[in-house]
């Protein structure tokens, strides 16, 4: 007679198959859930990570944008400072020059009438040599047409050997300074005499007889006609 051990049907009793589970697969089961929460945790922090990039690099195009538009903003105000400036120094030299014409104008007159020698003649060409390294320059020449833009006319009178408003004697010369004209000159003018161009008349036409005259004249009156002799 076999004698049973109490209580092994309940320490050995085999598990339950019909559900399919294992003790294996408890473990298994209970960390699956944990691996998938942290996989969305990841992908959550991606995203995030994404946005704040691109964020960044908007704000790095705007500030981008803004300096390059400062930059160009200081370049057009230094240009613009710059050429007031020649501007301003151009009007202070040309102001300075045109206080100067007068004296300049009796060291040309000087000059014509043989007055200009000893330490004067130094003095005036030293003078004239600082205007003309400041940029003054001297202009208008007899027999150059005239121009109302650099030409002053204070005389007129006609020419026979003109073909043109010629400006005939300089009365004061002009100046200028770069483009600038700080005097224009002031000359005496003469134009082509009235009629001086109209046709004259044809050669063969001064011998006092046209080319009809010859046919338009009467029968001879000498009696050498050849008429008809009288009885």
């Amino acid at each position: 007679m076999t004698e049973e051990t109490p209580g092994f049907d309940e320490q050995h009793e085999p598990a339950d198959i019909s559900s399919g589970a294992t003790p294996d697969d408890a473990e298994p089961n209970a960390s699956g859930p944990s691996k998938e929460g942290a996989g969305a945790q990841a992908g959550d922090s991606t995203v995030g990570l994404t946005a704040q990039l691109d964020q960044v690099r908007t704000a790095l195009g705007e500030r981008t944008a803004d300096l390059q538009r400062l930059q160009a903003e200081y370049q057009n105000y230094r240009r613009r400072v710059e050429r007031d400036r020649i501007a301003v120094k151009e009007i202070a030299i040309a102001n300075l020059l045109g206080e100067l014409l007068p004296v300049l104008d009796d060291i040309g007159r000087a000059r014509e009438h043989g007055e200009l020698v000893g330490g004067f003649k130094s003095v005036a060409d030293s003078l004239e040599a600082v205007a003309g390294k400041m940029g003054l320059q001297q202009f208008g020449e007899e027999g150059e047409p005239f121009d109302p833009k650099i030409h002053e006319a204070l005389m007129h009178s006609y020419a026979p050997d003109v073909t043109e408003t010629t400006c005939v004697a300089i009365l004061q010369p002009g100046y200028r300074f770069g483009e600038r004209t700080i005097r224009p000159a002031r000359v005496a003018v003469a134009e082509p005499q009235p009629g001086a161009n109209a046709a004259k008349p044809a050669k063969g036409d001064t011998d006092g007889e046209g080319p009809d005259d010859a046919a338009d004249a009467g029968p001879d009156t000498d009696g050498t006609s050849g008429g008809p002799d009288e009885g």
